[in-house]
């Protein structure tokens, strides 16, 4: 048994291997995120960054019709009445096969980041619970750069419809950040937009980044103001900042790192979101006196982008939504989708370290 099932038996020791490892946050960051895996990277982005289009799309196509193709074949057994014992069987063997092959190839290519130290630790960051005052604070420095920038960002914002442009100025801004940042050198691009941007508005993804090509992938159909912060959590992603709150983070970092106008806004925009929705909860009153000191242009940004959203809105986003959320608890962030949201933890530890000129 053990020499016909032989490399199924090696592929689940090194599933156990794996899982053990990742029990190990600093073995992961010293010996995978900062050793192996940006090697990884590396060869994927050189292996697919030139061409034009999203091979990790077209495998995911593939792999969507393979597994129709394995459905409709059982059905027809079962309908036949020819779906024997062994046929079971055997189907058994190539489903724990897949799941292993999935677990092994998943971690070993990118998902062993979700258990590493991370951007707190290597930026000396003490991300803690914070206090209302803290988070006022932080918002008035917001709101602050989305008054100062506005008019400039619209100024520049079409410019990002080229989705080439769009993409080198993302590169550009890590390349600014790395300057004083170095483990944000993000060095072969590959950047794309997604095959599937149009159905992305239903299913409710801006971008995803494809673990098994290495590639960031960018939804180009939602609105423009949302792309530039988009673009740059991806290449977080990419870099290995597999957490949420640590790709927004990266992100944000980028972005306010770029001279385009647009891409300063663009974060700024979001975090303005993010901040407000937890200061709203804590203070309603408070969250609607920021929000009148918004400039027009934030606030006809903001109508867009909620009519876009209400445009979209359909049953199948809402479980696709709860199915991600209960993905990211799965993968170390047991508070879900909000894990995009504590983003404005990092930052407030990030305004406390460096002051609010740094933000």
């Amino acid at each position: 048994m053990f020499k016909r099932n032989k490399w199924l038996f090696v592929f689940t020791a090194l599933a156990i291997a794996i899982k053990i490892f990742s029990l190990f946050p600093n073995a992961v960051e010293r010996y995978y995120s900062n050793g192996i895996y940006p090697v990884i990277g590396k060869i994927q982005r050189i292996l697919f960054g030139w061409i034009p289009f999203s091979i990790g799309d077209i495998f995911y196509a593939a792999l969507i019709l393979l597994l129709l193709r394995k459905l409709v074949v059982m059905v027809r057994k079962i309908r036949k009445r020819e779906a024997s014992k062994k046929y079971w069987l055997t189907g058994l063997k190539q489903f724990v096969w897949v799941i292993v092959l999935v677990y092994v190839s998943f971690n070993g290519l990118w998902a062993l980041n979700y258990n590493r130290v991370g951007i707190a630790g290597q930026l000396g960051l003490k991300v803690d619970t914070y206090t209302q005052e803290d988070l006022v604070a932080v918002m008035t420095t917001i709101t602050e750069r989305l008054e100062t920038i506005d008019s400039s960002a619209l100024l520049t914002r079409q410019d990002i419809r080229k989705k080439r442009t769009l993409f080198r100025n993302a590169v550009s801004a890590y390349d600014s950040l790395s300057v004083h940042s170095p483990v944000f050198d993000y060095s072969i691009r590959s950047v794309k937009p997604s095959l599937y941007s149009y159905l992305g508005n239903y299913l409710g993804f801006t971008g995803y980044y494809n673990p098994f090509s290495g590639e960031a992938q960018v939804n180009t159909t939602v609105p423009l103001f949302v792309q530039p912060f988009t673009t740059c959590h991806e290449i977080g992603h990419q870099l290995g900042y597999a957490k949420e709150n640590e790709a927004n983070f990266a992100g944000y970092l980028a972005a306010k790192s770029s001279s385009d106008a647009a891409f300063r806004y663009s974060v700024y925009f979001d975090l303005y979101m993010y901040s407000w929705y937890y200061l709203y909860n804590t203070d309603s009153a408070l969250a609607r006196k920021f929000t009148e000191r918004l400039p027009l242009t934030v606030k006809n940004d903001y109508r867009e982008l909620k009519e876009f959203n209400r445009k979209h809105r359909n049953p199948v986003e809402r479980v696709i939504d709860q199915l991600y959320g209960e993905y990211l608890k799965a993968n170390e962030q047991p508070s879900g989708k909000l894990a995009y949201n504590e983003v404005i933890a990092w930052l407030v530890a990030y305004y406390k370290k460096y002051g609010k000129d740094a933000i």
